[in-house]
C-alpha cells in the first residue's frame, strides 16, 4: 500500500456524509477498496494489466489469487482461487456483483491472518445471530433475504486428496415481496468443499452482523428496501477506520507469515473463465 493509494481513499470518502445502511446484505457493493487495501497491505500484489478493468492479485506465495471482473459475462464478479499444494488441496470461492465488499474483506482479512487452532462451524454463529436454523444444514435471515445452505458433494474419486463427500456452501440473496414468495436473485456466494471453514465462517460472520454499513447518499444499493439514516461516523471517522485496520491487517499479516513454513507454489496461469457454481 502506498500514500498515494491511501490518499485517494481519503479524498473519496472525505465529502460524502455516511448513512447507516442496513441490513447488510442489501448495502450495495461499497468500495471495493476495502477488500483490495487489506490484500495489498498482507503483501499481495497486482498481476493484471493495470490499465485494464480487471483486477487480479496474488499471495506472496503464490498460492492464493483474487480476480475481479466487472465486466463478467457470468453472475460471478470476484473469484478467489487456492492452488494446491503437497498437503493441502486446492479450492474455489465465487461472488456475486453485490456483494458487499466489507463482507467479502471479512473473509480475505481472515486469510491472510493467522488461521485459528479450531475452526468453528458457519451454523452456530447464524444462529447466535438470530437466524433461522433448519434440520437440512440451511440458515434462513430474520426478515427473511438471505439464505446459507450447506450442500453434500460426491467426490469422484480421480483426485487423490478429494474426500468421497464434501461439504461446499451457497448463499443466496433474494428479493423477497412476501412471506413466502422468494423473487429475483440479488447476489450470490459459494464456496467449494475444500474451501477452509474458517474462511466461511467469517464470511458468513460479516453477513450476519447487525451493525450496519456505510453508504454515501447516492451509492448504489442492492434494493429498495433497504433502510438508510444518517450515520454519527463524520467521513473522517470513516476514513481513520479504515486506515486502522490495515495496520491491524498488517500485524495479523506478518504474524502468519512468522507461523507458516516457508512453501512457494509456483504461479499458475491467469484464467478469466470458470464455471459458474452449481446453484
Amino acid at each position: 500500500m502506498s500514500e498515494r493509494q491511501l490518499a485517494a481513499f481519503a479524498d473519496k470518502h472525505a465529502w460524502r456524509i455516511p448513512f447507516d445502511t442496513s441490513p447488510r446484505h442489501l448495502a450495495g457493493p461499497g468500495d471495493a477498496r476495502h477488500v483490495t487495501h487489506g490484500l495489498a497491505t498482507a503483501g499481495w500484489t497486482r498481476t493484471s494489466d493495470p490499465l485494464s478493468a480487471e483486477i487480479v492479485l496474488r499471495s506472496p506465495d503464490h498460492r492464493h489469487s483474487l480476480q475481479f471482473d466487472p465486466q463478467s459475462a457470468t453472475s460471478a464478479w470476484w473469484r478467489l482461487r487456492a492452488e494446491p499444494t503437497g498437503t493441502e488441496p486446492g479450492w474455489y470461492a465465487e461472488f456475486g456483483e453485490l456483494v458487499p465488499a466489507e463482507i467479502l474483506a471479512g473473509l480475505t482479512d481472515a486469510l491472510v491472518a493467522p488461521a485459528p487452532a479450531a475452526p468453528a462451524d458457519p451454523l452456530p454463529a447464524l444462529e447466535a445471530a438470530g437466524w433461522l436454523i433448519d434440520g437440512r444444514g440451511a440458515a434462513v435471515s430474520d426478515p427473511p433475504g438471505c439464505r446459507v445452505e450447506r450442500r453434500s458433494e460426491k467426490g469422484d474419486g480421480t483426485v487423490p486428496w478429494r474426500e468421497p463427500d464434501r461439504a461446499s456452501w451457497h448463499i443466496e440473496v433474494r428479493d423477497h415481496p412476501g412471506p413466502f414468495a422468494a423473487g429475483p436473485r440479488i447476489w450470490h456466494a459459494w464456496f467449494d468443499g475444500n474451501t477452509p471453514e474458517h474462511l466461511v465462517t467469517a464470511f458468513v460472520t460479516a453477513l450476519a452482523d447487525s451493525s450496519p454499513l456505510q453508504r454515501g447518499m447516492y451509492d448504489r444499493t442492492a434494493h429498495h428496501g433497504v433502510v438508510q439514516k444518517s450515520s454519527p461516523l463524520t467521513p473522517e471517522q470513516v476514513v481513520e477506520a479504515h486506515t486502522a485496520r490495515l495496520a491491524g491487517i498488517r500485524r495479523q499479516a506478518r504474524l502468519a507469515r512468522r507461523r507458516q513454513p516457508e512453501v512457494v507454489t509456483p504461479p499458475a496461469k491467469e484464467s478469466t473463465t470458470r464455471s459458474t457454481a452449481r446453484r
